[in-house]
């Protein structure tokens, strides 16, 4: 294994203190990719073109980006790129709600909604334009609530009305961030479950509906319905995720991985690889690396 190179940043948040909160209008972003305990809300502005990470997510913002993680060992970083604005507007927010506690608050029916999406955000979540500009001024005037007690209801206001919005997205694949995923049906959660643990070997359609208990094109159809994806895509994603992770945190060569996950050649990994993330293997890791510093 290769010594981890992500900062585990030591936040601001500390004793009895419920928020943190840092507003800033900056020029470049600079701070190297990261995780932490805590969890975090980040809110960017005016920033065409900046690069969002987020575990092995890796794409290109647009003049808004708002995203949601939940999870302590999820890496993020938000860097320049070709963005050229000189006015970045970016507000963080980190917090820790104990939403696992039956007796806390949050377990309450009021936060049902917040309970789902902060489980969702363990892998990442980003939310649409409709989401942002419904709580954009609830943001925008956080920072400058002086009283504790309200900035604290306005930020539950502002999970809140993010939780009730339709179009988040999460970013991070399961495998790479090591979440199970739940499902509302216990055939595609057994086939899930069963995929996770064989996605190194070769798996046929005919085993998987088999298990299902569905002819293969009955079985096709309703997984599509219940994943938005069919089969092989949801298979690949899988399989990448875990490649990814290996890419990360192991010295195991590029042929290594891609045939520890289950692809049968390293051209056909190394073409699904590119297609599906936008870079090679060895870019993805020689990236990741570059961008991780030890402190």
């Amino acid at each position: 294994m290769v010594e981890s190179k992500v900062i585990h940043e030591i936040t601001p948040l500390m004793g009895k203190d419920v928020l943190y909160i840092a507003e800033r209008r900056k020029k470049e972003f600079t701070y190297p990719i990261h995780n932490h305990k805590v969890f975090e809300l980040n809110f960017v502005e005016h920033a065409p073109g900046v690069r969002r990470i987020v575990g092995d997510s890796n794409e290109v913002i647009g003049d808004y980006d708002l995203v949601l993680i939940t999870s302590p060992d999820l890496e993020h970083v938000w860097e320049q790129n070709d963005c050229i604005s000189e006015d970045i507007h970016e507000i963080t927010v980190h917090f820790e709600f104990d939403f696992s506690d039956e007796n806390s608050i949050f377990a309450r029916n009021p936060f049902t909604s917040v309970r789902k999406m902060m489980n969702e955000a363990r892998k990442g979540l980003c939310f649409p334009m409709e989401a942002i500009m419904k709580v954009y001024q609830l943001l925008n005037t956080l920072s400058s609530e002086s009283d504790g007690y309200y900035a604290f209801m306005k930020f539950l206001t502002i999970l809140y009305e993010l939780s009730r919005c339709d179009g988040a997205r999460t970013l991070a694949t399961s495998s790479y961030a090591k979440v199970e995923v739940a499902s509302d049906s216990r055939r595609v959660l057994k086939v899930k479950d069963y995929i996770s643990k064989n996605y190194m070997n070769e798996i046929r359609l005919n085993d998987v509906a088999s298990l299902a208990g569905m002819s293969p094109s009955a079985f096709s159809r309703f997984f599509k319905l219940h994943t938005g994806r069919n089969l092989s895509d949801y298979i690949i994603d899988m399989r990448l995720g875990y490649a990814s992770r290996m890419l990360v945190d192991s010295t195991h060569s590029i042929a290594e991985i891609g045939y520890g996950c289950g692809f049968n050649n390293l051209s056909n990994f190394n073409r699904i690889f590119k297609k599906k993330k936008g870079c090679s293997p060895s870019e993805f890791r020689e990236n990741y690396h570059k961008t991780r510093i030890i402190v």
